[in-house]
């Protein structure tokens, strides 16, 4: 029998995924909601789904389906802003459905509690998609970890480079009290990837948290972590500009490349095939990459030490566009 669905934040860049999880899963979406209402992509998936552009319309519209048509909700599937998505899993869960919330699935590690809370007062469950943990790279390098030596700590480095214009400062993602920051905003996923593998975080040390880029040291159980994130166009190497694309991804362990720059497509259709199953990511799997990022939003910021920086952190830093 087909699940019964509704989407907040169907103008999102990421709620086309979750269409296409939906549909790919063969369920159907009943209702969706965005303030902005460029929303012609549900054509795509589900052009029957009712649509609308105000949280109170919507709201009603849900309850009169259990009401007066005895359709229940099963799931809520959540692409809505960061700072706006534990609101909208209150919502879900007392409507009697279970949420699918996007990551960073909340801001704050206290917000986990407090979640945990509804869930058991309503017997639903939250779900967060932590897509690279269903990566076939990941998985091998997981098993790699696991059969390593039990005393052998891991040397890696993490890039993540995914440019972004103007319009971002624009947004609610250039607000830190919204998104969360870089590190929350576009890092939240590499960082459950890394607890994920490498086990419990032992410190976290951050070098910059800027507008447009974060770097910092992390020592894990199994590994030492440099990383470096950026929004920055002109930090992408020549060759990855030359082929017209705005994106680069890199991890190496004890200097070997682990290759995961494909295979991300398909992701947020497995996530939602755990899910289905009730094999999917709930709340305290995603608690270690929010405490994480949570410290990183907090942290003073430290001297880098030479063998524990990442090597574009000395790259020229950049004003923000509207200073």
């Amino acid at each position: 029998m087909k699940k019964k669905f509704a989407l907040i934040g169907a103008a999102g860049y990421i709620a086309p995924r979750h269409l296409k999880a939906i549909k790919d899963t063969e369920n159907v979406l009943l209702a969706a909601l965005d303030k902005n209402d460029s929303v012609g992509v549900i054509d795509s998936y589900f052009p029957e789904a009712s649509f609308f552009v105000e949280f109170e319309r919507f709201d009603r519209h849900i309850e009169k389906l259990k009401r007066e048509q005895n359709l229940q909700l099963d799931y809520v599937s959540i692409c809505t802003p960061n700072y706006l998505h534990d609101a909208h899993i209150r919502m879900a869960l007392r409507s009697g459905a279970n949420a699918i919330c996007e990551k960073p699935l909340v801001l704050n590690p206290w917000n986990i509690d407090a979640l945990q809370a509804i869930e058991k007062e309503t017997g639903k469950k939250i779900f967060t998609i932590l897509q690279l943990r269903h990566h076939q790279a990941i998985l091998e390098l997981k098993k790699k970890v696991e059969e390593a030596p039990k005393d052998k700590v891991f040397e890696v480095d993490l890039t993540y480079l995914t440019s972004r214009g103007k319009w971002y400062y624009a947004s609610w993602k250039g607000e830190q009290s919204k998104s969360g920051g870089i590190a929350s905003n576009i890092g939240v996923h590499f960082f459950d990837m890394l607890g994920w593998v490498f086990g419990d975080l032992k410190e976290n040390l951050v070098y910059e948290h800027t507008h447009d880029r974060a770097s910092g040291y992390l020592v894990f159980e199994k590994a030492k972590v440099k990383w470096f994130l950026s929004i920055n166009y002109d930090l992408i190497p020549e060759e990855i500009k030359e082929k017209g694309q705005r994106t680069y991804r890199s991890i190496t362990v004890d200097g070997e490349e682990v290759e995961f720059s494909g295979g991300f497509t398909e992701l947020h259709t497995e996530s939602y095939k755990h899910i289905l199953a009730d094999t999917g990511f709930g709340l305290e799997d995603a608690r270690k990459s929010i405490e994480i990022v949570h410290e990183i939003r907090n942290a003073e910021m430290k001297i880098p030490v030479e063998d524990q920086v990442h090597a574009l952190f000395y790259k020229a830093k950049s004003k923000h566009p509207f200073a």
